[in-house]
């Protein structure tokens, strides 16, 4: 009889699932039905597994020059053709994965980073402090993005890691009032409250409830803003403010080619297509993500 209770005991604790488990099931249930949002992460998934195997999969160097096979179109032996210097496209692009997709992720933890702190520390301790930090957020976007991504590269200097800061700094205030807003409102919470009633410090609280209830807004905006922040790296590149040659990253590139848009389209167009379907991919996947973390975009 005490056997049978105990094996009842444990087989209903081993079912029973934590509350982490059941909201990571329920989030993914949700996701999972969103098949934009699949594709998306389908097409993800593919540029970073292009990224990380780059070396493997492209069939030529990226700077190898041949000026007897310049301008070439696509063919058997290079997929997409070869640009003004007789490099493979193919290869280049591959290899412009890498930079693009890291000014990406680096950027938006860079900003959600520095974003957070200042958002946690103007919503929950308000007064001054407050008003100091949303001042500063309001300057920072009254300037147009790509124009102050240009000026803080112009006073650093024109590089791809140059471009990465300026593109964070760019995006601090986008983190920085999303996180002020959503602090406002947990800090009213009855359980802060009672958190604060039994002697819980301002640290403690902050990380143990204000914060993870704050990730879901966060993580929807990163995605979206890595979309974001790809483009205004390609933009920059474009502009000679961002990559330098040789580095094959795809604004870059299309700065490089425009002038045989004509009579070498290809060299423009993989480097555009790469670019937008990137950037489809993370727009598609941040749209899933909101349906599926907001309440307020459930059945």
């Amino acid at each position: 009889m005490q056997q049978t209770v105990q094996g009842e005991t444990q087989t209903a604790m081993v079912n029973e699932k934590s509350p982490f488990t059941a909201m990571l099931g329920e989030f993914w249930k949700a996701f999972r039905k969103n098949k934009p949002a699949i594709a998306g992460s389908a097409i993800i998934i593919f540029f970073i597994l292009v990224a990380l195997f780059a070396p493997l999969i492209a069939p030529q160097g990226i700077n190898d020059q041949n000026i007897n096979i310049r301008l070439q179109p696509p063919s058997a032996e290079h997929w997409f053709g070869t640009d003004d210097f007789g490099r493979d496209i193919f290869s280049r692009i591959i290899f412009g994965a890498q930079l693009s997709l890291r000014v990406g992720f680096l950027s938006v933890v860079g900003s959600i980073i520095v974003g957070t702190l200042l958002g946690v520390i103007a919503g929950y301790y308000g007064k001054a402090i407050d008003v100091l930090i949303s001042r500063l957020f309001d300057i920072l976007l009254a300037f147009p993005s790509i124009l102050l991504s240009i000026a803080i590269v112009a006073i650093l200097g024109p590089s791809l890691n140059n471009a990465l800061v300026a593109i964070a700094i760019v995006n601090v205030p986008v983190f920085g009032r999303l996180v002020r807003s959503r602090v406002l409102t947990v800090k009213e919470e009855e359980y802060i409250m009672a958190a604060r009633s039994i002697g819980m410090g301002n640290m403690r609280i902050i990380f143990l409830h204000i914060l993870p209830n704050s990730f879901a807004p966060i993580i929807v905006q990163g995605t979206l803003n890595i979309a974001t922040a790809i483009l205004d790296a390609a933009g920059l590149g474009f502009l000679g403010m961002g990559a330098q040659a040789p580095q094959p990253e795809w604004g870059k590139m299309l700065s490089d080619s425009r002038e045989f848009i004509q009579n070498a389209p290809w060299t423009v167009l993989f480097p555009g297509i790469a670019i937008i379907l990137v950037v489809v991919g993370f727009n598609l996947v941040g749209d899933g993500l909101r349906d599926a973390l907001d309440p307020r975009m459930k059945n």
